[in-house]
């Protein structure tokens, strides 16, 4: 098994789509097929589901996928470990990534990283600037932003759910489609708060091509869960993990039908060796995810 072709099969799972995929390894896509076809019979199981429609995970692709990406992360922390010490990394990170920084951590450890991990608590214009200046090592933020001086490197896939009150009409069920939904007050957090993340979601609506009703600006995510929680007239929309730590009890958490995902990205400078970071990089992949209620 090559590690090349782990990493053809972590990017079709990020992507959930062949074409992209190959876009992003520079490679055309019947390599890309050939990979995957080719580690599926050396595994003997079958990890995606095909369609004219869809590329989805199968349950054994799920556990390979952490597995992979850890491969992954370990083969690079053995080529940095062949070189000098790099001490300290310094990571930032958007509101509600408590479960991957933990996860990533954790992954870091368990495949003897040579450096410490040390977590510097930044608003995000501040953050940014200190990755461009080399005061910050990596990010971690959702979306693929394009920020000046900054290179995203798309690391993970993350569920959207929609969120409503608990006296909501639909909140006993198990999913929902958008246009369901389009008759109330759509409340985004507010862009002021984390850019990524509202431009993330905000695109991943468009793309179900749905007209939404836009009520009134939102703030923070945790605040604008509060207030959702008392107004049945309105919902948002935030990753399956950022629900789960805020931890609201007025609020019901419900799947999209068809399924709306967001990318994270680990944000690096732009120049600048940054070769640990990296190499770090693939650590922050995969396990999170907060189920729906």
């Amino acid at each position: 098994m090559e590690l090349r072709t782990l990493r053809y099969f972590v990017t079709v799972a990020e992507e959930l789509h062949f074409g992209r995929a190959a876009e992003r390894l520079h490679i055309a896509q019947p390599a890309v097929s050939q990979q995957i076809a080719g580690l599926e019979r050396e595994l003997g199981v079958r990890l995606l589901d095909r369609s004219s429609r869809r590329v989805r995970l199968t349950a054994a692709g799920t556990r390979v996928l952490d597995a992979a990406r850890t491969a992954l992360a370990a083969a690079e922390h053995v080529r940095l470990a062949a070189g000098p010490p790099t001490g300290t990394l310094r990571l930032g990170a958007a509101a509600g990534l408590t479960a991957r920084l933990e996860h990533g951590i954790d992954t870091l450890r368990g495949v003897g990283s040579p450096f410490e991990v040390v977590l510097v608590d930044l608003p995000l214009t501040a953050r940014l600037n200190a990755l461009r200046r080399g005061e910050l090592d990596l990010v971690l933020a959702r979306g693929e932003p394009t920020e000046r001086g900054i290179e995203a490197i798309p690391t993970w896939t993350e569920q959207l759910l929609a969120i409503v009150s608990a006296r909501h009409p639909l909140a006993g069920r198990a999913t929902v489609g958008a246009d369901e939904l389009a008759g109330t007050a759509l409340r985004l957090p507010g862009r002021r708060h984390d850019r990524h993340l509202h431009e993330a979601v905000a695109a991943a609506l468009r793309g179900t091509g749905v007209r939404l009703e836009l009520g009134r600006p939102a703030g923070a995510a945790r605040d604008t869960v509060i207030e959702i929680g008392s107004d049945p007239r309105s919902w948002t929309v935030l990753p399956a993990d950022q629900i789960t730590e805020i931890g609201a009890t007025r609020v019901a958490a419900i799947s999209f039908e068809p399924p709306l995902t967001i990318t994270g990205s680990v944000l690096v400078p732009e120049r600048g060796p940054g070769h640990a970071a990296r190499c770090a990089a693939p650590a922050f992949g995969g396990a999170p995810t907060g189920p729906a209620r």
